[in-house]
């Protein structure tokens, strides 16, 4: 499929293209913005979601103009889906809600992929940090030039695992609650800071050994399930199958592959899954 691109190239391209939506959301943040409701009061929109997103459609049409475009905030771009072997999943500001508060972490994220939901290649990029995260399909990842690479932790019990909620937590069923409490009581640390895309990223630089979560969509986790694959990492579903519900991000268990087996038993047995004994550590 992506023998007809120059991949170095088209990363290249990507990755300056996310670094001047990065220096759009820098340039709102620092200034007052207005915050619009999406759904729900805790579902935000900003101004600058708008702005980045346009800086990117536009900027992949001109280098890409056969290419369909998956934006967050404006939908599909481009020809039609099915007449196109290459997709891009864009998210112009991973981490809305973070932005609106004034919380520091938050992220752009790209990604070129296939019909399949193969990712291609990805870059995400933070902006406050000045980070970016990039990979290409069977050339390893990298941040700021450096390989990345996921942790050796071989016990759950010694891991730090992170995750997300869902926008609907207050009347979802499936609010991840249940899941974060069993993580909880397995791992040496659980962390939500909100942002999926550098959740991804984290863990195949090895900071975080697991990431789960139920809900997200493909432009959450395309660019960043690749870096963790490259990286050396697992990701799969609930079920430990890599299918097209965990590259869509609708239930994806990404890890640091050593404690994969781990993770899968907590998210499959919640309460019943093995607890560290304490007088062992």
């Amino acid at each position: 499929m992506s023998q007809s691109l120059d991949l170095r190239q088209v990363l290249q391209t990507a990755e300056t293209i996310a670094r001047q939506a990065g220096a759009i959301l820098r340039e709102y943040y620092e200034r007052p913005r207005a915050a619009n409701h999406k759904s729900t009061t805790i579902d935000l929109v900003t101004e600058a979601d708008g702005a980045s997103e346009r800086l990117i459609v536009q900027a992949l049409q001109a280098a890409f103009p056969d290419h369909h475009i998956h934006g967050e905030e404006g939908g599909g771009y481009g020809p039609a889906s099915e007449d196109t072997r290459y997709h891009w999943y864009v998210d112009p500001l991973d981490g809305t809600t973070n932005f609106a508060h004034r919380f520091p972490v938050f992220a752009v994220s790209l990604a070129l992929s296939g019909p399949d939901l193969e990712p291609i290649l990805g870059v995400v990029h933070d902006p406050m940090y000045g980070e970016t995260y990039k990979a290409i399909r069977g050339q390893g990842a990298m941040v700021n030039g450096r390989p990345l690479r996921v942790s050796d932790v071989r016990s759950l019990a010694e891991a730090l695992v992170i995750t997300g909620f869902p926008y609907n937590r207050w009347t979802a069923e499936d609010n991840n609650t249940g899941h974060f409490s069993h993580f909880v009581r397995r791992t040496q640390g659980a962390r939500r800071v909100g942002a999926a895309a550098l959740d991804l990223c984290w863990v195949a630089a090895g900071c975080c050994d697991v990431y789960w979560e139920s809900g997200p969509n493909p432009w959450d986790v395309q660019a960043g399930l690749l870096c963790v694959e490259e990286a050396g990492g697992t990701i799969t579903d609930y079920t430990g199958a890599r299918s097209r519900t965990a590259l869509s991000g609708s239930q994806i268990l990404a890890t640091n592959g050593h404690v994969h087996d781990q993770a899968l038993v907590v998210l499959q047995q919640g309460d019943a899954a093995p607890r560290p004994d304490p007088a062992s550590s």
